[in-house]
């Protein structure tokens, strides 16, 4: 314990500012936090961080964080999912220079992981907005951290008091009791930050609506990610933040809920 509440206040003291700061400083970061995530998979996978397919999947979700206007200057024909298809073709064209011994398999699960952790961690920085001075963008992102925060200490601490009932045997800790409470205990404080700080054109009603739904949306990050782990036989995605495990294990409820809050139309 002592040794997790460490790691998470270094965290925030390194990670505070970045996000107060914004602008090009967070999307550098969130492009690095991608490929860190994307080494986790790979390793999961048992590939070495230094070969062909390695290189390109890392090179691939930095692309995909990356924000579109930094691909202005390319030809009108080419965007930036033209860039990461380019690379997916590099992909299946190694699956037969390796002989298989890069499958197509393996090409499928780099390219999901690519647009899992690329599009998570693009709208995790597009949320925040255009800068230090952007407040909106600020109280925006803190307003979807909140949900997630709060959706997942809630469902920890109902679900050690209160839980009973079993989800999924995928993720053996997780209840329905904690699941709900943590719910309920995320569309208090998230959606409460909101409402207070006015940080959507949404009536009170239809935010509400929305930030139950994000939370819900979280929870099924934690358990994508929960599968994904049990299906490696892996206990953390990783090992870079001391207690609290890989960039994975932290980021997986948000590689859901910041892709979903765009459909939304909150940013």
């Amino acid at each position: 314990m002592k040794q997790r509440v460490i790691t998470a206040v270094v965290a925030l003291i390194l990670f505070i500012p970045v996000i107060y700061i914004g602008g090009v400083t967070l999307d550098i970061v969130a492009m690095l936090l991608g490929a860190i995530a994307m080494s986790e998979l790979l390793i999961m996978r048992k590939k070495l961080l230094i070969s062909f397919e390695a290189i390109v999947s890392m090179l691939g979700v930095m692309i995909e964080i990356a924000p579109n206007r930094w691909f202005n200057g390319l030809p009108d024909q080419l965007s930036k999912s033209y860039v990461v298809y380019f690379l997916v073709i590099l992909l299946l064209l190694h699956t037969v220079w390796s002989k298989n011994r890069f499958s197509f398999d393996d090409a499928g699960m780099l390219t999901l992981g690519m647009l899992y952790i690329g599009m998570g961690f693009n709208y995790f920085a597009t949320a925040r907005g255009t800068g230090m001075h952007d407040l909106a963008g600020l109280y925006m992102l803190l307003y979807l951290m909140f949900i997630v925060w709060a959706t997942d200490s809630g469902a920890y601490m109902v679900g050690r008091k209160l839980g009973r009932h079993k989800v999924t045997p995928i993720s053996p800790n997780k209840t329905w009791e904690g699941c709900i409470g943590g719910s309920v205990i995320g569309v208090i404080i998230a959606g409460g930050f909101a409402l207070a700080l006015n940080v959507s054109s949404y009536d009170a009603v239809a935010l509400i609506a929305i930030t139950i739904v994000l939370s819900v949306v979280g929870q099924f990050g934690d358990l994508v990610e929960s599968a994904l782990k049990r299906y490696y036989g892996v206990k953390d995605s990783g090992k870079i933040l001391p207690g609290h495990g890989g960039i994975l294990d932290r980021f997986d409820s948000m590689l859901l809920v910041f892709p979903i809050a765009h459909l939304f139309g909150l940013f």
